[in-house]
């Protein structure tokens, strides 16, 4: 096999009012895997970063001169797929092009349909894309590969079987650091919403064991990780190598393991490893012990986000979340007094939802502890429970959905049992109630990491006191 050109990028535009960027990495793993496999030349490119046109980034790909062409995409993102493929394809007519990341998880078949793509892989990327390629240009077929999703002459269709997961999740080398421009991330917000840092993202684990109706399971439902050690070793790299002194995790939940957990802040001390720690979604707030939430501290803890998303017991149980919400609340606590900003995330509009329910949520939210929130909107997606229920119940509700954009308000759903002038009447009323505590904007000016850059929120804040918000990156998030 001939030395392959490998054309990677991460699809998306920044939006107007809260640009988050998260780095490419589930791009970087894959490029890291395959140059331990092949021989082979690999670019990879962050449409956001840069804020690259469509048209720009399709060119990039064929003046590369690219073999293989990966896509990778939201689903909010997805509306340009055709438009990146066809330029793609014309430019590169004999170039394999393939999509993968949560649209490609969510959507299956139809993330093929309408574009100029050959296949799509669904769940995790490494061993999926060694394998076509190793098909692909070793003589074989597509038909070969396990689960892939790919066009025949006269179809689109999904291949029997499923790619086993990487058990050892050691064995990955390091993500392809080299392969982007770490600095340039510094300029820009990520997750936590938190920008001019030295900061970089890691994964440590992959896989989630709870079973929310909402949330797709791209990583399967067991719990797979990186030991203390390897995180300790990629965070010693990343901080010579770079001067990354500020790390976030983008693990769905981080602290399952409780002896992994304390084993890797032992090892941050032992280290003597000077580092600030961001949670940005990846923790599971209820199953804390304080003497988890101190180990985190010490080891340099200072953000975390806690996902509540219904006060309501009865909503917590029908989307199996089965959050314990008083231990959320004594977690929340306690995390503040150790001195961490603490960020929730809540959610109205689940299916069968009502007043009550909804005064619940606002009430635990606005009593609790948290310094920020982001009230948002169920969106459910292909893939999900939720969306399955709400197809068998309400179709209706979901007639005519448009996904683009999605992560800026462009479009109104409402799946719950009260109107939508309710509905986003409660949203709104909700982050009034919670951001115009007197108390709370004291709490936030006094404990926020980057008090002189507060202003850069207001317009956030005017826009979900105003408008209707979506939530795209809960049910589907970014890999």
């Amino acid at each position: 096999m001939e030395k392959l050109k490998i054309f990677l990028a991460s699809v998306g535009h920044r939006q107007p009012v809260f640009p988050l960027i998260t780095p490419p990495m589930g791009l970087m793993y894959i490029a890291a895997y395959l140059r331990s496999k092949f021989d082979c030349d690999i670019r990879i490119i962050s449409q956001k970063l840069y804020e690259i046109s469509d048209e720009r980034l399709a060119k990039e790909a064929v003046n590369f001169d690219a073999d293989i062409v990966g896509l990778s995409a939201l689903t909010p993102n997805a509306g340009a797929i055709p438009y990146l493929t066809g330029m793609i394809r014309r430019g590169l007519p004999r170039s394999l092009i393939l999509l993968g990341g949560p649209h490609a998880s969510a959507f299956g078949e139809a993330a093929l349909a309408g574009n100029s793509a050959d296949a799509a892989v669904s769940g995790e990327g490494e061993r999926a894309f060694e394998m076509i390629i190793n098909e692909h240009f070793g003589g074989g077929s597509l038909a070969n590969v396990p689960g892939l999703i790919w066009k025949t002459k006269d179809a689109i269709t999904t291949n029997q079987g499923e790619i086993p997961f990487i058990e050892d999740l050691d064995s990955l080398p390091f993500p392809a650091y080299d392969l982007i421009d770490i600095k340039a991330f510094w300029k820009r917000l990520s997750m936590p919403a938190i920008p001019r840092r030295r900061y970089f993202s890691i994964f440590s684990s992959r896989g989630c064991p709870y079973k929310c109706t909402y949330c797709h399971r791209i990583f399967g439902e067991r719990f797979r990780y990186h030991s203390a050690a390897r995180i300790i070793d990629e965070i010693t790299f990343l901080s010579r190598k770079y001067g990354v002194n500020d790390v976030e995790f983008l693990d769905d939940i981080f602290n399952l393991n409780r002896g992994r957990l304390h084993d890797f802040c032992g090892l941050v001390h032992k280290n003597n490893l000077k580092i600030k720690i961001i949670f940005p979604n990846g923790v599971r707030t209820d199953i804390f012990k304080k003497e988890d939430i101190d180990a985190l501290v010490d080891a340099g803890m200072y953000f975390s986000c806690f996902a509540l998303e219904s006060g309501s017991p009865r909503i917590q149980k029908l989307i199996r979340k089965n959050l314990n919400i008083e231990k959320f609340l004594e977690n929340v606590e306690y995390a503040v007094s150790r001195k961490v900003f603490a960020y929730g995330f809540v959610m109205f509009g689940f299916p069968t939802e009502t007043e009550e329910d909804m005064r619940m949520t606002i009430d635990v939210s606005c009593n609790s502890r948290l310094h920020a929130a982001s009230f948002f909107t169920l969106i459910p997606f292909p893939g999900t429970e939720t969306y399955d229920a709400v197809m068998r119940t309400d179709p209706q509700k979901l007639a005519g959905l448009q996904y683009d954009n999605m992560e800026y308000p462009s479009a109104v759903v409402n799946v719950s049992d009260v109107p939508d002038s309710l509905l986003f009447s409660y949203q709104r009323k909700a982050n009034r109630k919670f951001f115009m505590n007197p108390s709370r904007i004291f709490r936030i000016l006094r404990d926020h990491p980057q008090t002189h850059l507060l202003p850069l929120y207001i317009p956030a804040f005017v826009t979900r006191t105003t408008k209707e918000i979506f939530s795209p990156l809960q049910p589907q998030r970014a890999r």
